[in-house]
């Protein structure tokens, strides 16, 4: 593993989760990627192939200066969930897409949970369970 590239080993670590975690109607997934410059998110349907909601720091209305901070993640989280829970989602299945579960990552999540998506999961179930993956996946 010490040869292989950190683009591999995320899209390794990507198909692991994959395999694990699935969007149905009812509970879709909530996808992550993040780029150097930008952070995007989208809500999928995997039963129906169907991405329902997306955000990302592309978009005029959320773009400011930069768009590859904690502080652009977290009005991604907030814009995410509004789209959500006005196409009528509640509850997702979260994605992290082969990135450790910090930084942007966490701030768009705890953005979107505070937003209004899986209301009935507290905080620190949402931590331990995302812990808990994260070090099966490495």
């Amino acid at each position: 593993m010490a040869n292989r590239k950190r683009a591999e080993v995320r899209n390794a670590v990507h198909r692991r989760i994959r395999r694990k975690v699935r969007g149905t109607t009812e509970r879709p997934r909530l996808a992550v990627y993040r780029s150097l410059n930008h952070i995007y998110a989208q809500v999928i349907d995997d039963e129906k192939a169907q991405t329902i909601a997306a955000a990302s720091t592309t978009e005029k209305a959320l773009a400011e200066k930069t768009g590859g901070n904690i502080d652009a993640a977290k009005r991604v989280g907030q814009a995410i969930a509004e789209r959500a829970l006005a196409a009528g989602i509640s509850r997702v299945v979260f994605d992290r897409g082969g990135y450790l579960y910090h930084g942007r990552v966490r701030a768009l999540t705890d953005a979107a949970r505070a937003a209004g998506l899986n209301r009935d999961e507290s905080p620190a179930e949402a931590e331990e369970s995302e812990e808990s993956s994260g070090k099966e996946e490495q």
